[in-house]
């Protein structure tokens, strides 16, 4: 288990990695894998490591919360120091990161990997309600088992489910907690006494068109209403009424229960820095990860500016592809390895079935397995039990330990 290390005034290192979640500490494992002579740290000031796509069970009632969660300390990769703290800024020209106490890390190779920011409080009179009167979300570890409570609960009245612009993790997440809430109301006989409405910022249900056959089927047999171009702005949790932003104007309405997902930015820290692009996310190349202006940088996960579903499975491909790359450039090569922007959505349709929705750039499907054994497009039981077994046990046993199974890299000198 790895003890938290404090930074001295300043202290060198051949790579530094800023953000302990899932694409960092993958990262990190994948460049040991490959040069366990190089001294690298992970600034990360949390003391808990989420295994975040597991939050939809847990707002489902299929997992218990704690198994989502471990020690940071026990997760970082042998050999790896742990700063523990929070970057503030970079400084691309002295090749050093400052954190927010004041000490600096110098490196041969810096890797941004820092996530996004839910931004709870854009959305007025959130905060103060999030976790009571009915108002959840399966985007924080404290108030996803809310949303079972609240769905167990539930016998009648009115449920609403949001989505917010993107770019959003996991944009299928805001639809896996109501095809799951709606499939336990249908079970329990509810469903028919409840009004359920899912109101999206955006304009089509997925975009992968391919998918949306499927998902439509559930959404006729729940007997959802689709509110499209529609943005949650304003909770009042006493009175339990959402007022959202449509194109006629505001509209207001009551609820009993209402899911949220928050809207997502980059981190400010990144958004201020000269690496962040106009989003204010790390300005990469989408195929080798690097930087576009800055050679030794790279970037990847949530924080990174491609254009790809922001998933975990994202970050498991990308992963291995900024280890070779950091590698080639450290060794004075141009990178070759490449990242086909594959992103993975298991959409929980039903308590036993998920269509598994996998992609990359342009919508190309990506699927990790033959048709005959798991056609994505349609609900399988496959699916189901590949998220509910296997996928928790490959990352903290797989991905986080630099074991990239289904996820070895193309190279451009194979191309």
């Amino acid at each position: 288990m790895t003890t938290p290390a404090q930074a001295n005034a300043t202290t060198d290192f051949d790579v530094v990695i800023v953000g302990g979640g899932s694409g960092g500490l993958a990262s990190a494992a994948s460049l040991l894998a490959r040069d366990p002579r190089l001294a690298i740290a992970v600034i990360e000031p949390r003391s808990e490591h989420y295994y975040q796509p597991g939050w939809t069970m847990v707002g489902g009632g299929v997992f218990d919360r704690e198994v989502t969660c471990r020690r940071e300390a026990s997760v970082i990769p042998r050999g790896v120091k742990w700063i523990k703290g929070a970057a503030a800024s970079f400084n691309p020209d002295g090749n050093a990161v400052t954190l927010e106490d004041g000490s600096t890390l110098t490196y041969r190779a810096l890797i941004i990997a820092a996530g996004n920011f839910l931004d709870w409080a854009a959305i007025e009179g959130l905060p103060e309600t999030l976790g009571k009167n009915g108002v959840t979300s399966n985007y924080s570890f404290d108030t996803a088992p809310y949303t079972w409570e609240l769905v167990n609960g539930l016998k009648q009245g009115t449920a609403l489910f949001t989505q917010p612009p993107m770019p959003i993790k996991c944009a299928g997440a805001p639809q896996k907690a109501m095809y799951l809430s709606c499939d336990h109301w249908l079970r329990s006989g509810a469903l028919g006494d409840i009004d359920v409405a899912f109101h999206n910022a955006g304009s089509v249900l997925f975009g992968v068109s391919e998918y949306v056959p499927a998902l439509m089927a559930y959404v006729d047999c729940y007997g959802i209403d689709l509110e499209f171009e529609s943005i949650l702005v304003a909770v009042d949790g006493a009175a339990q009424m959402a007022t959202f932003k449509q194109q006629g104007g505001e509209v207001t309405k009551a609820f009993d229960m209402l899911h949220v997902t928050p809207p997502q930015k980059a981190p400010a820290f990144i958004a201020r820095s000269s690496l962040a692009n106009e989003a204010g996310y790390v300005d990469v190349d989408q195929y080798t990860l690097q930087h576009v202006r800055v050679g030794n940088v790279f970037g990847l996960g949530d924080a990174g500016s491609t254009p790809n579903a922001k998933t975990m499975a994202a970050a498991r491909k990308q992963a291995p592809v900024v280890a070779e790359n950091v590698i080639a450039m450290l060794s004075g090569k141009e990178p070759d390895a490449l990242y086909d922007g594959y992103g993975s959505c298991p959409l929980t349709v039903e308590r036993g079935k998920i269509v598994l929705a996998e992609f990359g750039y342009g919508g190309k499907l990506l699927p990790s397995f033959p048709t005959w054994l798991i056609d994505g497009t349609q609900p399988r039981k496959l699916s189901w039990l590949l998220k509910s077994e296997v996928l928790p046990w490959i990352y903290w046993n797989g991905m986080l330990k630099g074991r990239e199974w289904l996820a070895r890299p193309a190279h451009r000198s194979e191309s």
